[in-house]
């Protein structure tokens, strides 16, 4: 072949290796483009997977297979479509774990629930809880009539229920959500986690609204949906024996229209920034993200956060940590509030002061791990038990001990200690984790005492050793609702030992009506002096006089200013000589029927009260309700008299 030739046959072949390449490329970016967006990152797994496989049969020609459909969440209804699901109302344990399988199949999807209270209110006084609203995002809603579901006693509540609302991975929304979830531990002792409060995403995403900011005006401004809210449904009986067909509708459309306006919030509906009276429209999660995260990740800095007028949430860029506070130079804006009567009876105005704190705010969360799991062995090396580590660097400070390990963190004891494990298998030579042991919380938690201290105070220092067993850590969310539930069983304990609480026997100190009576007269001659009437001037210094004779301070004469400012600082109260405190009254009555088998009894009542009322999940391994009740029978025996103290 002449040089020529050989010249041409390598120019032709490069131009159509490079119009077969072109070709290629052009038959891959036109596949690309047909898949959803959240298949398109860079150097992702999942596209890789769905990348359409292309075979080249000649250097001009490229035949791809079409791609598969990719996985999605099913799309989110319109609010009309939302607000046409019937609601299901529940009274009872078998109704709700006839709804339950539905609701939690919704929560896998997307888990997120709307979030309502209902109560009676008489001359502005208000009951319990009497319904909960929760509804998902299809527009299921559920109905639980709390008060008819209680009525076996705290322990006909769910387990399933108590769960899914503390559950920190399930979003509750509403207006004033946050406030609901606290009167819900308060009546019922169920903790409520993970709440955000729509009006906080409102200032977020700066949306721009025409009236207020209740549940009524959003959904007008926002969804365009009408809620009815006359004063007539608002203040019904929610305690009735059957809801009316228009409560359990008012009831229903406030979960559900929480749902949607949460997800228009986010701009889950279609556009990224939610406008006035805008429909949703399909929308769908990445496959390669939990939906949780993805929801979370909007809500930064919003989860159970009390509203409170100014938090600065409004100047915050909605990918911004929200710090509750503006920064620099930066005002809150001011808010447009309704009234009540206007708007939502649950949602209190957050420019007046609340004097009444909801329970669990106020409790201080421990800043340092309780369980250090440090180990102390014995000086042949046998396990004793785990401890702090300030108390096993006081043996190595103290020359007690010597250093085995760091990780663990281990001291071997140099002389024999008083006693050693039966077993092995013991309680505390097991690790303990920092965590809530009901709900798994790990970034607060407070200890709580399984057997309250008004009664272990008083037990024999045989049950008062190595009592740690019977101190847990659990969230503030859920240590108030513990205590909730202890009230019961202290009600309980009052009524079967005759240990009345907060009556007359069990008050340390008396308010003196007397000693009162005199103080004010005192006070009145001091403050009015020659401006009340003589008649009155004359009964308040006789009744002072007739006060202070038996003490030998006045002769019958006229009263002198030191006598008067004697009588206007009077200590009014006095002490109860017939006070017995009630944990004092339960341990003697406990103890004087059976001794320390009694007290032992007392001991696994209050733990296994714990167990059926709280439900834990994450309890440390080998704990029990008669933990060391064997150890002490064969030591002391069961019929050990103990003297309370």
């Amino acid at each position: 072949m002449s040089p020529r030739g050989s010249i041409s046959t390598v120019i032709t072949t490069v131009l159509g290796v490079t119009l077969s390449g072109l070709l290629i490329w052009r038959v891959y970016r036109r596949q690309r483009k047909r898949l959803p967006c959240s298949h398109k990152a860079v150097d992702s797994p999942v596209v890789e997977e769905a990348s359409p496989p292309v075979s080249v049969e000649s250097p001009g020609t490229a035949v791809s297979s079409p791609p598969p459909p990719p996985p999605s969440t099913p799309a989110l209804p319109s609010p009309e479509q939302l607000l046409r699901v019937a609601p299901v109302v529940v009274g009872s344990e078998d109704e709700w774990e006839r709804a339950w399988p539905a609701l939690r199949k919704d929560l896998a999807v997307f888990p997120v629930l709307g979030l309502d209270c209902e109560w009676v209110s008489v001359k502005g006084r208000t009951s319990m809880v009497s319904l909960l609203q929760m509804a998902s995002y299809s527009g299921r809603c559920v109905l639980i009539r709390m008060l008819s579901l209680r009525g076996g006693g705290a322990r006909s509540i769910p387990l399933s229920l108590m769960e899914v609302l503390r559950d920190p991975h399930v979003l509750k929304v509403g207006v004033g959500c946050y406030e609901d979830a606290k009167r819900l531990i308060r009546d019922h002792g169920l903790a409520v986690g993970c709440t955000v409060d729509l009006r906080y995403l409102v200032l977020r995403r700066k949306v721009l609204l025409n009236n207020g900011m209740s549940l009524k005006s959003l959904a007008a401004d926002l969804l365009g949906v009408s809620l009815d809210k006359s004063l007539a449904l608002r203040c019904s009986d929610w305690e009735a024996q059957k809801l009316t067909a228009e409560q359990v509708r008012y009831a229903a459309c406030d979960a559900q229209v929480s749902v949607a306006l949460f997800f228009h919030l986010l701009g889950l509906g279609g556009d990224s920034s939610p406008s006035p009276r805008s429909s949703s429209s399909p929308a769908y999660f990445s496959t390669s993200t939990a939906p949780y995260a993805q929801l979370a990740a909007q809500c930064q800095g919003l989860v159970d956060v009390p509203f409170r007028e100014g938090r600065g949430a409004a100047e915050e860029d909605e990918n911004t940590p929200f710090r509750g506070g503006g920064g620099g130079d930066r005002r809150p804006r001011r808010l447009a509030f309704e009234s009540p009567e206007a708007g939502d009876q649950q949602v209190p105005d957050p420019r007046r002061n609340q004097k009444r704190k909801p329970l669990g705010v106020g409790y201080f969360a421990r800043k340092s791990p309780l369980y250090d799991n440090c180990f102390l062995y014995a000086p042949d090396g046998e396990p004793l038990c785990t401890c702090d580590k300030k108390k096993a660097k006081w043996y190595l400070d103290k020359g007690l001990g010597v250093l085995e390990s760091q990780d663990p963190f281990v001291v071997r004891l140099l002389f024999e200690p008083a006693g050693r494990p039966e077993s092995k298998q013991d309680y505390y030579l097991t690790a303990k984790e920092n965590l809530c042991v009901v709900c798994g919380k790990e970034d607060s938690y407070i200890r709580k005492n399984i057997v309250p201290h008004e009664y272990r105070r008083h037990f024999p220092a045989e049950l008062k050793d190595h009592n740690s067993h019977d101190i847990l850590l659990l969230c503030t969310a859920c240590h108030a609702a513990s205590n909730v539930h202890d009230g019961s069983l202290k009600q309980l304990l009052a009524e079967e030992h005759g240990a009345p609480q907060g009556c007359e026997e069990g008050v340390r100190v008396l308010e003196d009506s007397d000693r009162r009576r005199v103080r004010s007269a005192a006070r009145a001659l001091l403050t009015a002096g020659d401006a009340l009437p003589q008649r009155r001037r004359s009964e308040l210094q006789g009744l002072i006089q007739d006060f202070l004779e038996p003490d030998g301070r006045t002769d019958g004469g006229e009263l002198t200013s030191e006598d008067l400012q004697y009588a206007a600082e009077l200590e009014t109260r006095i002490f109860n000589a017939s006070y017995v405190p009630h944990g004092l009254k339960v341990v003697r009555a406990q103890a004087g029927g059976g001794g320390l088998r009694g007290l032992m009894e007392l001991e696994r009542r209050w733990r296994q009260h714990f167990l059926s009322s709280m439900r834990p999940r994450h309890l440390p391994p080998l704990w029990a309700v008669d933990h060391n009740h064997r150890k002490l029978r064969h030591k002391y025996g069961e019929d050990l008299p103990v003297l309370p103290h």
